[in-house]
C-alpha cells in the first residue's frame, strides 16, 4: 500500500521530510537557500518549519515513534 493512502504513513513521510530538510539546511545552508523557488523550494519550506517549530516537530516524532512501536 502506498504512503499516500495510509494516513499514518503519510504523516511519517512528512515528519521525515521536515527532519531531513532541517538537518540538511544546518549542514549545507547554501544549497537550500539557493533553491527557494520551484520544486526544490519544498525542502526549503520544510527546513523553515523544522527550524521554527522544532519543539512541536520533536514531540510529534516521539508520538509517532510510540504509535509505531505499539502496533
Amino acid at each position: 500500500m502506498s504512503a499516500l493512502f495510509n494516513f499514518q504513513s503519510l504523516l511519517l513521510v512528512i515528519l521525515l521530510l521536515i527532519c531531513t530538510a532541517t538537518y540538511a539546511h544546518q549542514v549545507i545552508p547554501a544549497i537550500m537557500n539557493r533553491n527557494r523557488h520551484g520544486v526544490l523550494g519544498i525542502f526549503w519550506k520544510a527546513a523553515r518549519i523544522g527550524e521554527r517549530l522544532s519543539p512541536y516537530v520533536s514531540i510529534c516524532c516521539i508520538i509517532m515513534a510510540f504509535s509505531l512501536f505499539t502496533q
